[in-house]
């Protein structure tokens, strides 16, 4: 599942669900889309090493986390964020909204064929987002403030929306935004071997689940964005294989663990450290207290946010590559605020006394679902909510079921690490009924207006101001507990990555060749 997601995580941080995707800046050609602007396309390649495999390239399907090295290769998105998280045209080289917000027209570029040899066409576009509307999966509620979809003519296509949505061109430039084939999407091939409109196609020698082999297709219409001929994506769990692999030369790009970074960096390769690329995050789901009544007292959850002493997990456990917070909202976004992180400092015995006021003396105990990348987790987070009375038992799940297990209602807590994005992809996930995050469809009356304000800003530049209110609101009534934002670093020779944070999808254009 996961994401929204960020660029390679961490090391230590296995499968970040969104991770996240991405990003020197790509200069735009004239056509749009962007180049990497590092190289004209040769016959150089990309050996990537990812710590999640792709769950299925159906377009319904996707995931918005490391998966995107891959389907992102494979299908055109009809916008594109740039390695400094800007919006650019991509298969759609141009959009609009009505005045009101409910209307947004794009206009497709010409000449766009699938892998097929068929052209992609308006129809196309709608077929693909009727279908992700109507089917369950990580995608289908990243569409749910979609009416319907029309298509007038071959490269117009109009999206009519039951209210303003200012996350709507966000999430087109990700995995809802895809372009899959009418011809063969429905079709169980699909989901392993897809046709797509994409500047690469999977290769025979692929072996799904451990290497995806992706050759470049001569006749995309955007081919000057892609400099590498061939590109390699490696499932490589464990991180110790990982900068063996890497030193060894069998990959030329990986994630870099701090404790490996200055052998690789002795090496020859060159170390890109990101700041903040995801954030882990405990997620208060049941807050109306459906099966886990404790959780419907907003004292409760703020104890639980005051449980953890976050500089020393950041420090101690995360090794320093990370940084504290009680925000799930991108530090480098408008709807940051730093003043929220004084909210609960670290008080046991003040956490104790909340619990014990609402009626919770004596604690309670939770199940909550145990993820691969929430192993590293798991004691910390059992330990701080024993101390102030709260028993945790973990029931592993694999990872194929890690969307279902999130959303399934059975769990009222889960540790969750989402990549960062946009402020209103971030609201969106998090606080609104259909948020992946928000499994419970938790509202309240405050928030729902704070929301509505947000969304109706389209402009992602101006609507930072409107969503640091829904941030300052999610904190103080304890939505959620974040623990810390986690950085990652990038270790890479003969190829150089492009990215500095401010995207974090995860996407092969944020690699570029070395000079």
């Amino acid at each position: 599942m996961t994401r929204i997601r960020s660029n390679g995580p961490r090391a230590r941080f296995r499968a970040l669900p969104v991770a996240i995707t991405a990003s020197a800046l790509l200069t735009l050609t004239a056509c749009g889309g962007g180049t990497t602007g590092s190289s004209s396309p040769g016959a150089e390649s990309l050996s990537l090493a990812i710590q999640s495999t792709p769950n299925s390239f159906d377009p319904t399907q996707l995931t918005d986390g490391q998966a995107g090295y891959v389907w992102g290769a494979l299908y055109d998105t009809l916008l594109y964020t740039d390695n400094k998280g800007k919006l650019e045209p991509n298969a759609a080289e141009s959009w609009k909204y009505s005045s009101d917000g409910l209307n947004l027209t794009l206009k497709l570029r010409q000449g766009m064929k699938f892998s097929s040899g068929a052209a992609v066409d308006a129809a196309a576009v709608k077929a693909t987002l009727e279908r992700t509307m109507a089917t369950p999966g990580a995608q289908q509620g990243q569409l749910a403030s979609v009416k319907s979809v029309e298509a007038p003519d071959a490269t117009t296509v109009v999206i009519h929306l039951k209210q303003p949505d200012g996350s709507l061109l966000a999430t087109l430039s990700m995995a809802a935004g895809v372009i899959g084939d009418p011809a063969t999407m429905t079709q169980k091939s699909t989901a392993l071997n897809p046709v797509g409109s994409g500047p690469y196609v999977l290769d025979k020698s692929s072996v799904t689940g451990t290497t995806y082999v992706l050759k470049r297709r001569a006749d995309y219409w955007n081919v000057k964005a892609y400099p590498f001929q061939s590109v390699t994506v490696k499932v490589i769990q464990d991180p110790t294989a990982s900068s063996n692999a890497l030193q060894a030369g069998q990959i030329n790009a990986g994630p870099a663990a701090p404790e490996n970074s200055a052998k690789l960096k002795a090496t020859g390769y060159k170390i890109s450290p990101l700041k903040a690329t995801a954030v882990a995050n405990l997620v208060l789901a049941d807050r109306a207290g459906s099966i886990l009544k404790p959780l419907a007292d907003p004292r409760v959850r703020q104890a639980i946010n005051m449980a953890f002493d976050r500089p020393k997990i950041a420090e101690q456990l995360l090794k320093g590559a990370a940084q504290p917070t009680l925000q799930v909202f991108n530090p480098a976004g408008g709807a940051y605020d730093p003043a929220l992180e004084k909210t609960y400092p670290f008080d046991p015995a003040a956490a104790k006394k909340l619990l014990a006021e609402a009626g919770y003396a004596n604690g309670f105990s939770v199940t909550m679902p145990g993820f691969i990348y929430t192993k590293a987790f798991e004691p910390t987070v059992t330990q701080a909510l024993d101390d102030i009375g709260i028993k945790v038992k973990w029931t592993p799940v694999p990872a194929q079921n890690n969307f279902s297990a999130i959303t399934s209602k059975k769990y009222p807590m889960f540790l969750f690490l989402d990549g960062l994005s946009i402020s209103a992809r971030e609201a969106g996930n998090n606080f609104t009924p259909g948020g992946f995050l928000n499994p419970f469809h938790s509202t309240d009356p405050e928030l729902t207006e704070l929301l509505g304000q947000a969304a109706g800003e389209l402009d992602p530049a101006k609507s930072g101001a409107a969503y640091k209110k829904v941030n300052e609101f999610a904190v103080k009534d304890a939505w959620s507990s974040p623990i810390s934002f986690l950085g990652n670093s990038w270790a890479t020779k003969g190829v150089v990555y492009l990215g500095d944070g401010s995207n974090t999808l995860s996407t092969i254009r944020a690699f570029g060749i070395s000079d």
